[in-house]
């Protein structure tokens, strides 16, 4: 649909509602922000000076979804009360009331975080359509109390990219959303889970997303469109009525534009919650600032390791090592001394490549924790799917599903299994990752050699810290060249890589250090501001200015 439409659309829909409210926009000198590039900062200098409101922002927002969705289909579900909330927040706004930084800003969602309002939550299934929470999940608590607009939902690898064969099945798929593409290739894999709030962040659908995380879930999908991700100890971020997989891995957390956005979100979501007894074990009683973090200086005087037996490259690699070898050296002239090659052990490096025990630990919490914390405490369930043998028998049985097309493999592991995470079996494996990832891993490597931090193309970064549970933070590196050669995936429908596919280099730290990393990140972004070295091949055209001067029109009309 054009956007001119669209904002039509939208701006009929206030009238006939009686929300309508103009933005009394005078002529200030300050341009509206591009909101594929609008900062936090940005927007909210705007609507205290008055040049927009959150209204404006909503509509403009939505308008710039419904230009692009038909072709990346990003976005599963918007809010329906998006814009009363609006109102509501400009209106405390007007009478002198904010709640904080993020107050009056639309943010979208994984679709797998709860909401006890009129969107659904699924995960991506229709298992879960028409099931409800009994209210909000932990984080979009959070999120309300900032004064965030819950603008809406995105799409994601079904289950979080735990129901399929790994090869039998497509990351940003789900029976629910369909399929996501990236921004950056016609057809582009989106890696996944978090695949529609990475592509969303990236090309302006709201100021920022959040996603979550068991092993690669939010830094993957943000490198490869180009934005910052923030995967967080696991335990900052509360879990309570987000649907899991692993108790011990999952983690929700913020994927944006820049460092800093992505510090505000997370200034929001973090903290205890009674409801999620991980995040009880915060050594803080108030998180860190992470802000305050963004400091330029950062670097300055930090040990910053490289693991680099954790580094296998391939062949299509070439252009992202070209990439972290110059950012090496970017960080040693901003005062950082690198330590090369502080390399985890031989144990570890071959039970991280070689052995099956993350899948086990994963599988076993899986079967234990989705009933347990997500679908024995929902208030309504109208497919009454109380285990994971009960959602595996709806999704063998109901054709939108596509099975067998798409497999139901990984279940069918963990069902196989005979045991859950109450098992001295599955002890064992749990141990074994904790030494492979910590004393013998990351952990160890950070401590031997007293460092402040590690550095890796992101593409490896995920898979060691997920194991114990620490902090990582991804910033946009670079993109393929003009040059590479287009593969498609196995089931040829996505495009895997391709030029101007963009990369990313993540900081790996300890657990509780994301108030680090996030510095060490600015630091580096703010050197390099690589993320402008690169643009979406689609880009949606409906900006602030479009939506103001409607409105102007629309009033001046009645």
């Amino acid at each position: 649909m054009p956007h001119t439409l669209v904002l039509l659309w939208l701006l009929l829909q206030s009238v006939v509602y009686g929300q309508y409210i103009y933005a009394n926009q005078t002529n200030t000198g300050f341009p509206y922000p591009m909101l594929i590039d609008v900062t936090t900062e940005e927007l909210e200098t705007g609507l205290e000076r008055g040049l927009f409101t959150s209204r404006d922002l909503v509509i403009a927002y939505i308008a710039r979804i419904h230009e692009v969705n038909a072709t990346l289909n990003v976005v599963t579900e918007i809010n329906p009360d998006a814009l009363s909330i609006a109102d509501e927040l400009d209106a405390e706004r007007a009478n002198g009331t904010t709640r904080g930084p993020l107050h009056g800003m639309p943010i979208l969602i994984k679709g797998n975080i709860g909401t006890a309002d009129k969107m659904s939550t699924t995960a991506g299934s229709f298992a879960l359509l028409g099931a409800a929470v009994p209210r909000d999940s932990g984080v979009a608590t959070k999120l309300r109390k900032a004064g965030v607009i819950i603008l809406g939902k995105t799409n994601l690898s079904q289950w979080a990219n735990f129901r399929s064969s790994f090869s039998n099945t497509t990351n940003g798929w789900s029976a629910y959303g369909g399929q996501t593409k990236g921004a950056y290739y016609p057809h582009q894999d989106p890696s996944g889970s978090s695949s529609g709030s990475g592509v969303a962040s990236s090309i302006g659908l709201a100021l920022a997303t959040l996603g979550s995380e068991t092993s690669g879930s939010i830094l993957s999908p943000s490198e490869v469109s180009n934005i910052v991700g923030i995967k967080p100890t696991v335990g900052l971020t509360s879990r309570a009525l987000v649907i899991p997989i692993s108790e011990r891995q999952d983690t929700v957390g913020p994927m944006a534009r820049t460092v800093k956005d992505a510090a505000y979100l997370l200034q929001a979501i973090a903290g205890k919650d009674s409801d999620d007894n991980y995040t009880l074990a915060q050594p803080f009683e108030n998180p860190p600032d992470y802000v305050g973090a963004c400091n330029y200086s950062s670097l300055k005087g930090k040990r910053i390791g490289i693991p680099r037996n954790v580094i296998t490259p391939g062949e299509e690699d070439g252009p992202v090592l070209a990439a972290f070898n110059a950012a090496i050296q970017i960080i040693r002239r901003a005062g950082a001394t690198i330590v090369d090659n502080v390399n985890i052990t031989e144990f570890a490096l071959d039970k991280y490549l070689n052995s099956n025990n993350s899948l086990i630990v994963l599988e076993a919490d899986f079967v234990a924790d989705l009933p347990l914390n997500y679908l024995s405490k929902l208030a309504t369930n109208p497919n009454n799917v109380q285990n994971l043998e009960d959602v595996r028998n709806f999704t063998q049985t109901f054709p939108p599903e596509e099975y067998p097309d798409r497999n139901t493999g990984v279940w069918d592991e963990a069902l196989a299994l005979g045991f859950n995470n109450t098992s001295p079996q599955f002890w064992a494996a749990y141990q074994e990752n904790l030494v492979v990832g910590g004393s013998q891993g990351v952990l160890g490597v950070l401590a031997n050699y007293s460092l402040d931090a590690l550095i890796l193309p992101t593409h490896y970064s995920p898979g060691l810290p997920a194991l114990v549970g620490t902090p990582v933070v991804t910033v946009p590196l670079g993109n393929n060249p003009a040059n590479t050669t287009v593969v498609y995936n196995e089931r040829g429908t996505l495009v895997d890589n391709a030029p101007n596919i963009p990369f990313g280099l993540s900081f790996l730290g300890t657990a509780w250090s994301e108030a680090s990393l996030i510095g060490f990140a600015y630091a580096y972004e703010q050197r390099t501001m690589v993320r402008d070295q690169v643009e979406p091949y689609l880009i949606p055209q409906t900006e602030l200015a479009d939506v103001v001067s409607t409105q102007k029109t629309a009033v001046y009309r009645a």
